[in-house]
């Protein structure tokens, strides 16, 4: 099947997202209307994933990974306004995110293994759909490092790829913190812990006073595995910058770069993405009025400048 037979022909976008294996949702968080909750089973176990399909002809297909405290539900407010933009989307939650596969220990969450995933997912993709189908990659925050793994470590899969509020390097002990992270590693681990311990303690006694979105937060944290959580921890204070080599890899495929943030991102500082972008002759999109999570925040205005890009990708 050709590109422009892939493009413009709907049916066998509808058959995959159908074939896919139905999963009961995560949490009370309402899933729209034309949203499915999926299984993908790729080597590592079952991934769980929200899958929103155009209703007319696909323009491509996009892989959304989330980040390090998160899961698929983060990108709700943004599936069907990509659907109905002519996008098919899968997002996925990540190995040790619920409801996807647990692991045992940290050696089974590191970086390298989790781009592993983002790659069997991507091949599932493109093998389910139609052959040729463009499949755009984003990574929001740590899923920023992790999708940085898959790229590096094979391209080929991929139309193009976007760091969403991600950074080139991880925050070093060293640098001046911009809030009041831990200062050691044995303190940020001790702060993780605790914060679990009490969200497992929250969940024991119930949640009946928090808001939806807190209720969902506090019950995803506390079902998440502990040891994906301590390397993710880890990691985001220890991962090398790698953006040249990122360049010079994308380059090389002529893969189109995108880096985005909300104004009022305060995971990564600002300037460090904006450079960021420059080294990897990126498009940059600043989103007005978001901050850390631009996609809940302002999902119109998100959703629109990702479209934009996706669509000049593959012009």
């Amino acid at each position: 099947m050709s590109l422009d037979d892939a493009v413009t022909d709907p049916a066998p976008v509808a058959a995959w997202a159908a074939g896919l294996p139905p999963v009961p949702p995560y949490g009370d968080l309402p899933v729209p209307d034309g949203v499915a909750v999926v299984g993908l089973d790729v080597p590592v176990g079952r991934l769980t994933a929200l899958v929103a399909a155009p209703d007319g002809p696909a323009r491509g297909a996009v892989l959304l990974v989330p980040g390090f405290t998160g899961s698929k539900e983060d990108f709700l407010p943004v599936l069907r306004p990509l659907a109905d933009a002519g996008w098919l989307v899968v997002a996925h939650s990540r190995r040790g995110q619920p409801d996807s596969v647990a692991l045992g220990g940290r050696e089974d969450y590191a970086v390298e293994l989790e781009g592993r995933d983002v790659l069997d997912v991507a091949a599932l993709v493109r093998a389910g759909i139609a052959p040729g189908l463009p499949l755009h990659l984003l990574g929001h925050s740590y899923g920023g490092i992790v999708t940085r793994a898959a790229v590096l470590a094979d391209a080929t899969p991929f139309a193009s790829y976007t760091m969403f509020c991600s950074g080139p390097r991880g925050w070093a002990l060293t640098d001046d913190l911009p809030d009041d992270r831990p200062a050691t590693e044995e303190q940020a681990l001790a702060t993780l812990h605790e914060q679990v311990a009490l969200a497992r303690a929250a969940v024991g006694t119930g949640l009946e006073g928090l808001d939806a979105a807190a209720r969902f937060a506090t019950a995803r944290l506390a079902d998440a595995a502990l040891p994906g959580l301590e390397v993710g921890l880890l990691t985001l204070q220890t991962v090398p910058d790698t953006t040249d080599d990122l360049a010079a890899v994308t380059r090389a495929h002529g893969i189109p770069v995108h880096v985005v943030h909300g104004d009022a991102d305060d995971a990564w500082p600002v300037a460090w993405q904006r450079d960021m972008a420059e080294r990897l002759g990126a498009r940059y999109t600043v989103v007005p009025g978001a901050g850390h999570s631009a996609q809940v925040d302002q999902p119109a205005a998100t959703a629109e400048a990702w479209s934009a890009f996706w669509a000049d990708a593959t012009s």
